[in-house]
């Protein structure tokens, strides 16, 4: 071999080994480049450092299901949050695909984001453990990959997530605290398969086995939706007659109405943050309606993007971010702070990390389309 063929050899070894060390962060110590936005999931959390890249970057959203108020209002935020300004700036690009609820779909979808040189992938995962070959291409590949909400099952990408297992026993609790007896509950729960479900399902249970009172706990699939979640308490309601407790995972507005419909005694209730939601707990508090109203906007992917900028840029960032839940219960709910009477009953309420610079008025969330882009 010649001298200058042994010169471009080596050359291209030097390249690729630069690829490779992208790909793979260098496990640093913390604290992150912001550590007030990024809280470490736990004590022994690593820090990841990716070999900074120049941008602007080319940035894509897989999303999984959509026929959800939360969702729609997700895809909506992650536009309007790359739309700032400061945002776009370091945006080549900003994609945006919602697979539903198959998942070999969206793990399709990440493969073409892969093999079309995208230099981030941020995620909302249909199943937190069928993505182990597509993590590791793109890990191969130099990809950065941020998963929020519905995370990923592995070390090797960035989980951005409020402590869902926790947010299940915070409202088990609060069925604890207002049911003294125990009793009959109707869990409302999300779309089957997913963490999110699988973790508040488990933090509810937990808690209501520990107490060593007696519950019946009736189970159905409301996927977080309004109006599947109110046929499905209305099935529930008609069936069983009468529930002691209510706890849903989201369509809660739904749920209430269904109670409303039948003519369901006002019960405590467990729930999310959706504005219509609340603007029921304030005004049948007085007659049983008794609130725990908790969760996390889907402002979550603005701290998914946010992370994954910063990742690109060679900034220090935990492997798992934890995020502030934000909470209100009875008998604090408070107008046009807690919810708002002149907002659409879908919008989620608490949709901001101050912490992390993000917030966002309803109007330049609404504004947006869900459509992919």
């Amino acid at each position: 071999m010649s001298r200058s063929a042994i010169g471009a050899t080596l050359t291209l070894c030097s390249v690729l080994a630069g690829t490779m060390t992208m790909a793979e962060p260098e496990i640093v110590s913390g604290p992150s480049d912001d550590p007030e936005c990024y809280v470490p999931w736990s004590d022994d959390t690593a820090f990841f450092q990716y070999g900074a890249k120049e941008g602007p970057f080319r940035i894509a959203l897989a999303n999984g299901y959509i026929a959800n108020t939360w969702r729609i209002q997700m895809i909506q935020t992650a536009k309007a949050y790359a739309e700032q300004p400061e945002v776009a700036e370091k945006l080549a690009e900003f994609k945006v695909v919602s697979t539903g609820e198959d998942v070999p779909a969206q793990i399709s979808a990440i493969n073409n984001f892969i093999d079309s040189g995208y230099d981030a992938i941020v995620v909302n995962a249909q199943n937190p453990t069928a993505f182990g070959p597509v993590i590791k291409r793109a890990k191969d590949a130099g990809v950065i990959l941020v998963a929020f909400d519905n995370i990923l099952d592995t070390e090797d990408a960035i989980n951005v997530n409020v402590d869902q297992k926790g947010l299940g026993e915070l409202w088990g609790i609060w069925l604890n605290d207002h049911l003294p007896d125990g009793g009959k509950v109707l869990e409302v729960r999300g779309v089957a398969g997913t963490s999110v479900d699988t973790d508040r399902h488990d933090g509810i249970h937990e808690v209501l086995g520990a107490s060593g009172k007696d519950w019946e706990v009736v189970e159905v699939l409301g996927k977080w939706d309004d109006p599947t979640a109110q046929k499905a308490t209305a099935d529930a309601i008609a069936v069983h007659n009468q529930f002691d407790g209510i706890t849903a995972q989201g369509g809660d507005t739904g749920v209430v109405q269904a109670m409303l419909d039948a003519g369901h005694p006002m019960v405590p209730f467990g729930g999310e943050t959706e504005n219509g939601f609340r603007k029921f707990c304030a005004e049948f508090s007085g007659e049983g309606l008794k609130c725990s109203s908790a969760g996390t906007g889907p402002a979550q992917v603005a701290v998914a993007i946010k992370t994954a900028i910063d990742a690109l840029e060679g900034k220090v960032v935990p492997q798992s971010v934890k995020l502030p839940l934000a909470i209100v219960e009875d008998p604090d709910f408070v107008e046009g702070e807690d919810y708002y009477p002149g907002e659409s009953d879908n919008f989620f309420v608490g949709n901001s990390f101050p912490t992390c610079g993000i917030n966002f008025t309803a109007q330049e969330i609404m504004g947006q389309t869900e459509a992919d882009q």
